[in-house]
């Protein structure tokens, strides 16, 4: 299925027209509606059509109600809103010397969910929809989800499964490039209405830290949520400010969902149980414990597959797994357990998996060398990066490892370390290069994750600031059989400067064309 554009969605034919009085229900029904103000009564601008919501002043058509949000919002924004055609406007302030009906509320994030659903006829109602969260994992277990659904869909001879990914949206028969692990309120919404419209019977997302913190997800119910694990990521003044502030974001998702997943490999597993105790039910897994519900009885790595045997409250079954990696089998097993919950079929859980392809998630590059091979994967903190390097070690212990990453700039700035130092441990080869610099320079970046790999014992370090003519180092660099991975971007298809996004080729397409241009075919 090819990419196209987020035209292709049409989100005009999508909107359901409505009225003020529709959106001021809504809005009392949440318990965010402080009042209306600009008039003399709601009776007097209940009647309001309304065919638009938008809190885009550049996208404001006529009868728009618009919503006022941001840190950075000014009142220019509502004004140019006014003059394009906004009959009212939904805000925490009350703008005496704009002429509309205002919509006032405590909490514009709270008040954004039920705006957006009503936009578009509340389709998270007429869907089954089922959320990853955790550090880790999220959207491999997402796509390995969706590979189950799509198989069970096949079988029922009904639509594709919805994908909300970080890397990509899915409706079952376009697919765009996400912006966000998890979309504001209105896009989604939108997403959930066109697979909606075009039959699907599931959607499968990823519930982001930062999209539960600020209501992104808010309205919409969940008929099964799975946490993945935890550990330490997005700290900063510019995320999450502390552990604590991360971690309960992400347990505030069981408050929506209808049953739980829980990874009972995972630290302070105890206290996800805890919060998950609110849902009707929940399912554990593991890959070690055989007190979990869905388990892993034994798994054999077979070339670039893994056949894992697991046992689920009906059966006991193989399935093939597309990866060599231990952490995305645990992934699969999340995946495995929410089929359980969602009651899927044998044959769609024993078969959904075989040809997942994630983009950017453990990525096999191949060459025209067989003794060459690369990988890419979107590893870009030191718990990642560890789990990768050394299932690279494991499935491949007679190849020389070199690895190819850099860091962020202007936050976590304590990956640096954390990178360098299992680099310095793990990889024969390591060459620095650029990873989303922003504001801070590529050179200074490179050369402190330099100073961690060589503590750590690493004396084979290049630094390359371009990340094409890394790749081209690393290739240049193979003496023998040799793996190259490279880490940090997975997916991604931008680079961030200190001016902003830069279009970026993406890991896996300039890997391939690298080893095309560089690799001699073996005679």
């Amino acid at each position: 299925m090819a990419t196209t554009d987020a035209a292709s969605l049409d989100p005009a034919s999508l909107r359901i027209p409505g009225t003020l009085e529709q959106y001021i229900d809504a809005l009392e029904s949440a318990g965010v509606l402080a009042g209306v103000a600009g008039s003399t009564s709601i009776e007097d601008v209940a009647g309001i059509p309304i065919s638009l919501v938008s809190y885009d002043s550049r996208a404001v058509g006529p009868d728009t109600l618009f919503i006022c949000k941001g840190a950075a919002f000014k009142e220019d924004y509502l004004v140019q809103a006014q003059h394009a055609g906004a009959v009212a406007y939904v805000s925490e302030s009350n703008y005496t010397d704009i002429d509309l009906p205002c919509l006032l509320v405590d909490d514009i994030r709270a008040a954004l969910g039920p705006l957006a659903s009503l936009a578009y006829g509340q389709p998270a109602k007429h869907l089954r929809i089922s959320t990853f969260t955790g550090t880790k994992g999220k959207t491999t277990s997402a796509f390995y989800l969706k590979g189950i659904l799509d198989k069970e869909a096949r079988a029922d001879e009904c639509e594709p499964c919805a994908l909300i990914s970080t890397i990509l949206i899915d409706n079952g028969r376009h697919r765009i490039m996400s912006k966000l692990t998890s979309p504001e309120p209105l896009e989604l919404n939108l997403y959930l209405a066109s697979a909606w419209k075009l039959g699907s019977r599931d959607v499968v997302m990823e519930s982001s830290s930062q999209a539960l913190k600020y209501g992104r997800v808010a309205g919409v119910e969940f008929e099964v949520g799975a946490f993945t694990n935890i550990s330490e990521d997005h700290i900063s003044p510019i995320e999450h400010p502390t552990f604590e502030d991360y971690f309960s974001s992400k347990l505030t998702l069981f408050r929506q969902c209808r049953h739980a997943v829980v990874n009972l490999d995972m630290d302070m597993v105890d206290r996800v149980l805890d919060a998950a105790s609110v849902c009707e039910s929940t399912l554990t897994y593991s890959m070690t414990n055989p007190v979990a519900d869905v388990h892993a009885v034994s798994w054999e790595q077979r070339g670039h597959k893994t056949v894992l045997t697991v046992k689920t409250p009906r059966f006991t079954i193989d399935v093939i797994v597309p990866t060599i990696a231990d952490f995305n089998l645990s992934n699969a097993l999340g995946a495995i357990a929410c089929a359980e919950v969602l009651g899927c079929s044998r044959a769609a859980i024993e078969h959904g998996l075989e040809d997942v392809r994630v983009p950017g998630r453990m990525e096999r590059i191949e060459s025209r060398d067989p003794n060459i091979v690369g990988l890419v994967d979107y590893a870009h903190n030191e718990v990642s990066m560890r789990a990768l390097l050394e299932n690279v070690r494991r499935s491949y212990p007679d190849r020389e490892l070199c690895c190819v990453f850099g860091s962020t700039g202007d936050k976590g700035v304590e990956r640096r370390e954390g990178m360098g130092r299992v680099a310095g441990e793990l990889a024969d080869r390591i060459i620095i290069t650029e990873d989303d610099a922003g504001t801070q320079n590529v050179m200074d970046i490179c050369k402190t994750i330099e100073s961690f790999a060589r503590d750590a014992g690493a004396t084979n370090i290049q630094i390359e600031p371009d990340r094409e003519q890394a790749a081209r180092l690393a290739v240049r660099g193979c003496t023998g059989p040799a793996i190259i991975v490279m880490a940090g971007k997975g997916h991604e298809r931008h680079m961030i400067r200190a001016h902003g996004r830069d279009p970026y080729e993406g890991d896996s397409s300039m890997l391939a064309r690298v080893f095309d241009q560089e690799v001699k075919a073996v005679e």
